[in-house]
This record gives structure tokens, sequence and C-alpha cells, in this order.
């Protein structure tokens, strides 16, 4: 037991460590640590403990729907023009657009500066085109027609209930709606639904408590199934990845937030526990109901964020993007695939449309990059075998510019809408609002 000395700085000595302690981004990076050894050292226990990470993530999908839902709905209600609903939608979706597409250009770019793929000099005939037919399979499945129809539930209740983020989005936006239009009498509904966020907000914050457990199962399966030594062949891919997704966040994400009065390393900070967590756990939808809560607390008005943050999910994958133009000329350039400034840009404009029709699948990066390249014949689709024991590592890096790039996106389009609190803003990523 440490007894507090009274002294300038022993009375806080105490307090202070138990309060580090009790963070919980510390929790976290205590449990990918411990997971990551665990799974080095003793790879058959760290393969048995994928339940806990699992079942983490289910926990947390399971407050997805009704999260995204009463945001929604309470924030949409509360709006005094129904008009002003469309107007922030399509602000989103202008900036998804943008920066989406712009995610596709840098990793082209890169790929052709640094040809990661160069001097593999593999024979298309010669990989198991069946290790990667379950994704393929799922990629023909996946068509811009049936991703639009399978937005619409079968019922309003199955919206909550089928897993679909954007199934909750329309509901919810449709219920938003009515409830405004209805007016006074529609008030103890609305009431009622705020009331119940309160209470779906804690049960958030207790099911966050095993948060640590989750990374700490997750990260020693991931290490103990694929190992540390599996990165070293194609190391040189997962590292242009990495800094190519860090270029972006630091350098455009960055330069974005300035121009938009706030500084992206300190929303990272502000971020922190949620990053811990998608990295320990390889899934951005881990941290979706804490960057909804946290989006608020920073001042982004709650339509927004319930807008915003939901759509940005399956709309707004930067790092899913940057993977995307990446892997596919590393396998055309590792199987001697010369493609042409046309074919290039025939691949750009493929990956605009595949990467928004496989959205909300699970597996996406790796499924809507088995679509892309079946629509382009210049490279084999085979030749995602090539990255397919390393993806699991690259998922990590997809996810978290992900969910920053998602975090940048609702504070601009809050900025744009006049719907950002600066001085809210200002005190969380400063660190001088509540604790996280």
């Amino acid at each position: 037991m440490v007894t507090p000395v009274a002294t300038e700085y022993g009375v806080e000595a105490a307090p202070r460590r138990r309060r580090l302690a009790g963070q919980l981004y510390v929790q976290v990076l205590i449990a990918i640590v411990l997971g990551a050894t665990l799974g080095h050292f003793w790879p058959d226990v760290g393969e048995s403990l994928k339940p806990l990470g699992d079942g983490f993530i289910k926990l947390v999908k399971m407050i997805i729907a009704p999260v995204i839902f009463l945001t929604l709905v309470t924030g949409i209600a509360g709006m005094k023009e129904i008009a002003s609903v469309g107007r922030v939608a399509g602000k989103a979706f202008a900036y998804f657009l943008f920066f989406s597409t712009l995610a596709l250009i840098v990793g082209l770019i890169v790929a052709n500066l640094v040809q990661p793929g160069a001097g593999m000099n593999i024979d298309p005939a010669t990989l198991d085109k069946g290790a990667v037919a379950d994704f393929s399979a799922k990629a023909h499945e996946t068509s811009i027609t049936g991703f639009l129809l399978a937005i619409i539930p079968d019922t309003m209740v199955s919206a909550l209930t089928g897993g679909s983020i954007l199934q909750v989005l329309f509901v919810a936006i449709l219920f938003g709606i009515s409830l405004s239009l209805v007016g006074e009498p529609a008030q103890p509904v609305l009431e009622f639904l705020e009331r119940v966020s309160l209470v779906v907000f804690r049960l958030v914050g207790i099911l966050m408590r095993a948060a640590p457990i989750g990374a700490f199962g997750a990260i020693a399966f991931t290490i103990g199934a694929y190992g540390i030594q599996s990165l070293v062949n194609l190391g040189a891919l997962v590292a242009t990845f990495y800094l190519t997704s860090l270029i972006f966040v630091l350098g455009v994400l960055g330069v974005v937030a300035r121009l938009n009065g706030f500084s992206i390393l300190k929303l990272i900070r502000y971020l922190k526990a949620e990053l811990l967590l998608v990295l320990g756990t390889s899934s951005s939808e881990a941290a979706l109901p804490n960057l909804i809560d946290k989006m608020e607390r920073a001042g982004c008005a709650r339509p927004v964020v319930g807008l915003v943050v939901p759509t940005g999910y399956s709309f707004n994958l930067d790092g899913t993007n940057i993977y995307m133009t990446l892997a596919a000329l590393f396998i055309a350039q590792a199987c001697n695939v010369d493609l042409s400034l046309g074919d290039q840009i025939a691949l750009l404009l493929v990956a605009m449309i595949s990467s928004k029709g496989a959205a909300g699948v699970t597996g996406a990066g790796f499924i809507t990059l088995a679509a892309t390249l079946s629509i382009v014949p210049s490279v084999p689709v085979a030749g995602m075998t090539l990255i397919l024991g390393i993806d699991r590592f690259m998922s990590e890096c997809r996810s978290l510019t992900n969910f920053i790039g998602n975090a940048v996106a609702t504070v601009v389009v809050a900025r744009w809408d006049n719907a950002l609190d600066r001085d809210a803003l200002n005190r969380a990523l400063n660190g001088d609002g509540p604790a996280a």
C-alpha cells in the first residue's frame, strides 16, 4: 500500500498513479503488450485466446445499433428544419467522395514510386486460386444494386437486429424526420428516447471495461496464429502501407485539420484509448460507440455526429482505399504485369465504385480488393494469395486510418454546418474536459 507523503509532490503521487492505472488507454496498452508477448512465446496458447477478442467485438456490435438509432433520432427530431438533415448529409458525402478518391490516388502514386512488388517475378499460374476463392465469391455477390437494396430492411425492427449499420441509419433518419414532423404530440416519445440514450451510453461505459481483455485475446491470437516472422518476406509492402497511411493522416488530414482550426495530433491524443482498442482488435467498429460519444463531447452537434460517423464507416474508408490501389499494383508488379496509365486510371475508377459496393461487409478491405481485381482482368485475382498471410497486420492499419479519417470528417462537417462548439472542442483536445 502506498501512503501519500505530506509534501508538495508526495500528496499527489498515489492518486496520480491510481488515476493513470485507471485510464482505459493505459489498460489497453498493457493488454496489447502482454497479449503480443504471450502470442510470440506461446503461440498455441495465443491462438486459443481468440474467443476473448471475438467475444468483446460481439459485445460492442450488440450495442452499436441502439447507439446509432438513439443518437440520430434524438438529434434529427431536435432540428428546427428538416432541410438541415439533407444539408448535413450532402456536405458529408461531398467530403467522403473527395477524400476517399484522394486516398485511392495516394495509394496509386506511392505504389508507382516505391514499387514494393518489383523483382518478385511470380508466375500467376503457380498461385493457389482456391486460397482466395471464398473472398472472390463474396466479391461477386456484392453488386451496387444489391448493396443499395440491402439498405432497406425487411422490417423496422429487423434493422436493429440485422447487424447492418446502413439499415439502422436508414430507419433512424426516417423515424427522426417523422418525430420532427409530428411535432408537439411526439414530444413524450422524444423525451423517452433521450432517457433511454442515457442508459445505453452508461451501458457502453460498462462494456468498455472489458476492452483490455478483448484486446489481449485478439492480439495474442494474431501473433500466435501468424507470427511476427510472417512480416519478414512481405515486409516492404507492410512498411510501405503503414508509412503511406501515416503520411496521409499527418499530411493530408493534418492539413485539413489545420485549415479547420484544430490539430490532428491533439485529436489523435484525445482518441488514444479508442485507437489502441482498434489496434488491439483490428476492428474500428469496436470503438464506434465511444467515437460517437467523444465527438459529441468535443463540441460536434448530435445530428451531425449521428449522420457522419456511421455513414463514414461505410463510405469514408481512407485506409481501405489506400490499401486497395497499393495492394493491386503490388500484385501486378510481383506478377510482372505492366499496367499502362490507362489501365491504372481504369483500376482507379473501378475501385471508386467497388469500394462503395462492398461497404459494411465483414472483411471489406480484402473482399473489395477481390471485387476490383475481378473487374480489371489485367491483374490476376489469384495474386491475392501473396498478401493473404499478412492481411491481418494490414487490417490494423486500415482500421486505424479509417477511424481517424472519420473523426476528422465529423469535426470538419460540423464546422461547415456551423454546428461546432469551438470552446468544447478546444477543451477536449487540450485535455481540459472531463476524463475520458
